[in-house]
């Protein structure tokens, strides 16, 4: 059974940082593609960021430059340091897990499995 569990959300000053984590069960990090979403309130789920399995990284134009997605393959967990937070990064973060060579991985959209979410919460 695959399970993702999110941590590390919190809340924060414009300016800040925070680095969220997702440690995955019964799923390889390291050979698949593995990524992160957010959901604002009354706004659709997007992507944030993308790691395949080939290490080549995917990032919304929102949030490049700031955000870093990485893995550490011995943990089998999954990161997403975020720095020079801005009021717009707040909502619900879900961390996103698809076997190598399926529709997420190529587009982005659609993962196989996902987290429960953690909040983040950027004030000005």
């Amino acid at each position: 059974q695959v399970q993702l569990v999110e941590s590390g959300g919190g809340s924060v000053q414009a300016g800040g940082s925070l680095r969220l984590s997702c440690a995955a069960s019964g799923f390889t990090v390291s050979s698949n593609c593995m990524g992160w979403f957010r959901q604002a309130p009354g706004k659709e789920r997007e992507g944030v960021a993308r790691l395949d399995s080939d290490d080549n990284t995917s990032l919304a134009g929102s949030v490049k430059g700031r955000f870093t997605i990485s893995t550490d393959n011995a943990k089998n967990t999954l990161y997403l340091e975020m720095n020079s937070l801005k009021p717009e990064d707040s909502g619900t973060y879900f961390c996103a897990a698809s076997y190598a060579g399926t529709w997420y991985c190529r587009y982005g959209t659609r993962p196989n499995y996902w987290g429960q979410g953690t909040q983040v919460t950027v004030s000005s």
